[in-house]
């Protein structure tokens, strides 16, 4: 007797999940564990953190995917520990150790360090990364031994403060923008101090308004009787606009896709003197989407929430 699969049925979920991602684990990997805990449908997370890295990775679910972009862009902020005098090849612990020497930098030195990186800097991405060329990700050619030539790119570095020192592991606290990769920036920081250096921890503690005060664990997950019960509102990711409400009339025309005059209707009240992106809800606190706001008072859509158009 043939048997016969049954495919799982998933289902519309929305919501941002704080997950506290576990050492050991890839980004993806837990977002697909995440994804079967929820049983969704459509789910995405917003920036990688490598295997050995841990902390903050919110998960987006269903109609919140459509504004995860926004995080992708937003600064980061991580604790990372520095093992001074140790360089591996892939600038963490996961690499070959290719060269040790002795530490003998002062706390004063390290300061006097730290302080020419704060602000924008040129950062060369490591080969053991995913970025690209020629279709094939920069990490498979230094697999096969290939060193291929990186143009340095400007990122900035927000806040660097040192949290602790005890030789040969250095504590710090990085924010950071888009694009930084916090193993080059301890390399740098070991080759500037003349020792060397790689990343022997990595946590991520804040995403753009995002933080781990309400974090979860796979294991909450796993031993929660309705996980769904942990998902944060769509509108999560959005806290950082102003927030616009908007009548049942103009909402219906918003929704429509129509640019609204907000300036003509006194009893909306708008962000002046803002221009840029703002969060939009009906008179009953429903989330609709984004739109721009601009000049004259002029509100234009720009993602719609499809729950909110039914």
């Amino acid at each position: 007797m043939t048997s016969v699969s049954v495919k799982r049925v998933r289902d519309a979920v929305d919501g941002v999940l704080l997950l506290d991602k576990p050492v050991g684990l890839s980004s993806n990997d837990a977002l697909i564990k995440a994804k079967r805990f929820m049983n969704a449908k459509k789910a995405g997370h917003t920036g990688t953190l490598d295997p050995f890295a841990t902390g903050l990775l919110p998960l987006c679910f269903g109609e919140a995917t459509k504004f995860s972009q926004d995080l992708l862009e937003a600064d980061k902020t991580y604790l990372a520990t520095v093992h001074l005098g140790q360089r591996t090849d892939t600038g963490d612990t996961e690499g070959q150790v290719l060269e040790t020497r002795a530490v003998n930098a002062t706390q004063a030195e390290i300061e006097a360090v730290l302080a020419r990186f704060r602000g924008p800097i040129k950062q060369v991405p490591p080969m053991y990364s995913a970025l690209k060329r020629d279709g094939k990700p920069l990490y498979e050619y230094a697999r096969e031994g290939i060193t291929l030539e990186r143009e340095a790119r400007d990122v900035v570095i927000h806040k660097l403060e040192l949290v602790s020192y005890e030789a040969p592991f250095l504590k710090i606290e990085v924010t950071c923008s888009k694009g930084t990769y916090i193993r080059v920036l301890g390399e740098d920081i070991g080759a500037a101090l003349g020792c060397g250096a790689h990343l022997n921890a990595l946590r991520r503690t804040q995403v753009g308004a995002l933080t781990t005060d309400k974090m979860v664990t796979l294991e909450d997950l796993a031993a929660h009787a309705a996980p769904r019960e942990l998902l944060a509102p769509v509108d999560a990711l959005l806290s950082s606009f102003p927030r616009i409400v908007l009548n049942a009339e103009l909402a219906k025309r918003f929704l429509h896709g129509q640019r609204l005059p907000l300036g003509k209707e006194p009893s909306i009240a708008v962000p002046a003197p803002y221009e840029g992106r703002v969060r939009i809800y009906d008179d009953t606190g429903r989330l609709l989407g984004t739109g721009i706001f601009g000049e004259y008072a002029i509100l234009a859509p720009e993602r719609l929430v499809a729950s909110a158009q039914g």
